[in-house]
């Protein structure tokens, strides 16, 4: 089988990897699509150093096995973590958090850079009839941003900014001009920030004094957290998105004297995601796409989302 394998120190293609088998509950998937995240390069920079196996965790496919036949030849997208089932967190709803969970692609758990991938077939989410592949590839992105609406609150007269231009960013920002907030997004790129037109302003620096109730740190960087310290309120809130390998050097202190919220937040809501990409709701990256063993110029794509045609046509 072909795939993207990560050693524990650099990623490597494959052509002699081992078809995976099914456990008891898991569902045997054909990979069509698979998109390029950011965290999957932060895994290459040490992100998630115990690793080793197929990178990847965005994908779209088709159920080829299933230990429940209803699924066989659905068109899907699935969920990246898969816990032990009968914690506290995951008899309370709250499986991504189990302490024994495996997170496809990153920890424990083989992922979707390659031909075949097995899931948890409760993971499984069935891709409307009328939404295309290469779109539905980015409901779990897409879910990550809705994860914020989830946690805290968001109306039309709240003054809030993004930081960050990237792919999920963008995402934020699609899903937070449905509710009529007054978006200010600062970035790095002239190129990218362009791409934001209609969503709300963009920036390239702050304006001096300028600040937010909310702000959202989609950067990529461990010098996100500082530039959201900068433009929070007092009293405001910071929702942290990025995943990265290495720390961030900010002055906790002035959280505590200015009592900022800071939430993390982390894998979000996958079936209104399917509802707003099937409505036509939010606005789309373009994806680039590539062959699997084009999968260093994919990961250094500068294209606003990149990804992996497998075995799609559609």
């Amino acid at each position: 089988m072909k795939g993207i394998y990560f050693n524990g120190k650099r990623a490597e293609y494959r052509e002699d990897l081992p078809m995976p088998v099914p456990g008891e509950q898991e569902s045997l998937i054909r990979i069509l699509y698979a998109g390029v995240c950011n965290t999957d390069r932060e895994v290459l920079r040490g992100y998630r150093p115990d690793f080793r196996g197929v990178m990847g965790h965005e994908f779209v496919g088709i159920v080829e096995q299933s230990p429940d036949p209803d699924w066989t030849g659905r068109r899907v997208v699935g969920e990246l973590n898969a816990g032990c089932g009968h914690c506290i967190y995951c008899r309370s709803g709250r499986e991504k958090h189990c302490p024994e969970r495996k997170v496809i692609g990153m920890d424990g758990k083989d992922g979707c850079f390659a031909e075949y991938m097995t899931l948890a077939t409760h993971l499984l989410h069935e891709i409307p009839s009328g939404l295309s592949l290469k779109k539905a590839l980015l409901t779990e992105p897409l879910a990550a941003a809705l994860e914020i609406e989830e946690q805290v609150p968001v109306s039309p007269s709240l003054s809030a900014a993004i930081i960050g231009d990237g792919r999920l960013a963008y995402l934020i920002a699609s899903v937070m001009h449905l509710y009529g907030t007054r978006l200010t997004i600062f970035g790095k790129h002239p190129e990218k920030l362009t791409k934001f037109a209609g969503l709300g302003q963009t920036r390239l620096a702050a304006l001096p004094e300028e600040t937010f109730e909310l702000v959202v740190e989609a950067s990529g960087s461990p010098l996100g957290l500082q530039m959201a310290s900068d433009l929070v309120r007092r009293q405001g809130t910071i929702v942290l998105k990025s995943t990265y390998a290495g720390t961030a050097q900010v002055d906790m202190s002035r959280f505590v004297v200015n009592e900022i919220t800071i939430k993390g937040s982390r894998c979000g809501p996958f079936e209104p995601a399917l509802r707003l990409l099937d409505k036509g709701l939010v606005k789309l990256p373009e994806v680039e796409f590539y062959e699997l063993e084009d999968w260093e110029r994919a990961f250094a794509s500068g294209a606003f989302k990149a990804g992996f045609a497998i075995g799609g046509n559609g």
